[in-house]
């Protein structure tokens, strides 16, 4: 549990938007010395001007997170500057869609560059760090929060890329808070999994790079992207709302952290058919309207 976050340290990608821009303006209310990364340089500027406007003291990087020389770059960084950071939020993401066999190499090493190594970088240069300001000050208390997604616990069908990135961020924090409890009180870790919420992510292709583009988009891509917009754009919750969500998991030391409980529904009957040995239930058990649609979409395209 964390008590008080004035003056601490907080490291943040995916920074210039969504959630780890509302993040980055609570943690500038509660006095946090912010370490803003993202890849995109414009809304990277613009949210290091509002963030310092508010007082907060600064730190802000465009850094490509899949990239390990970069990111080991980035904690030499903030280690010179502000020592070992007390909070880490892995929160940077792109989303794709379509059929999975459709996907290309170019889409995965896209989508696992981002989602899932740059949760993996964030962990594996800052919590060496994070461990030794441990052992050196019995006061300092570390947290690392990787964003996954509600795809990381369900597997909807059509957006196969994302799930499997989602699913092994979540594995990566389930195991990194089992690791981190073996060997410090210190220091712990959460995961964010939300919903649909609006944000930037189903707009992510916007940074997708030169070297990894994607072609052409497939029939299902294409479906799968219309139905991601739509998803994400009538979410009623707000990313500041699953921002103020992680602040009350930090003060509780609430490992699952959710933007909509109610969705758990689904979690729970796969869970139950894993236990059971049965085969994955039906996605839109809850909407089967929207399955029908997608089925008829699909079908109709083939």
């Amino acid at each position: 549990m964390i008590e008080t976050f004035k003056g601490k340290t907080a490291v943040l990608t995916g920074a210039g938007s969504g959630f780890g821009l509302e993040v980055a303006r609570i943690g500038a209310a509660r006095g946090m010395k912010l370490v803003l990364v993202d890849v995109q340089a414009d809304a990277l500027e613009r949210a290091r001007e509002e963030l310092q406007t508010q007082g907060a003291e600064v730190l802000a990087r465009r850094v490509d997170v899949s990239n390990a020389e970069a990111m080991e770059a980035l904690a030499v960084e903030v280690q010179e500057r502000f020592g070992a950071p007390h909070f880490v939020f892995n929160n940077a993401g792109v989303a794709a869609g379509g059929l999975i066999w459709e996907n290309t190499v170019a889409d995965w090493n896209w989508v696992l560059g981002v989602n899932l190594w740059g949760a993996v970088h964030g962990v594996r240069v800052f919590t060496p760090r994070m461990l030794a300001a441990a052992q050196s000050d019995p006061s300092y208390r570390g947290h690392i929060v990787n964003t996954a997604s509600m795809a990381g616990l369900l597997t909807p069908p059509n957006m196969g890329v994302y799930n499997v990135s989602k699913h092994a961020v979540v594995a990566l924090t389930e195991t990194l808070y089992q690791d981190l409890a073996l060997v410090t009180d210190q220091v712990s870790a959460s995961v964010l999994c939300p919903y649909f919420v609006p944000t930037g992510i189903s707009q992510s292709q916007r940074n997708r790079p030169d070297e990894l583009a994607g072609g052409q988009p497939t029939r299902s891509q294409l479906i799968g992207q219309a139905m991601s917009d739509k998803a994400v754009s009538s979410g009623k919750v707000t990313a500041a709302e699953v921002a103020a969500r992680v602040f009350d998991a930090l003060e509780t030391g609430t490992f699952y952290i959710y933007s909509h409980p109610q969705a758990l529904g689904n979690v729970r009957t796969r869970m139950e058919a894993i236990v059971s040995g049965l085969n994955p239930p039906d996605p839109f058990a809850e909407r089967p309207e929207v399955g029908e649609r997608l089925r008829a979409a699909l079908r109709t395209a083939a």
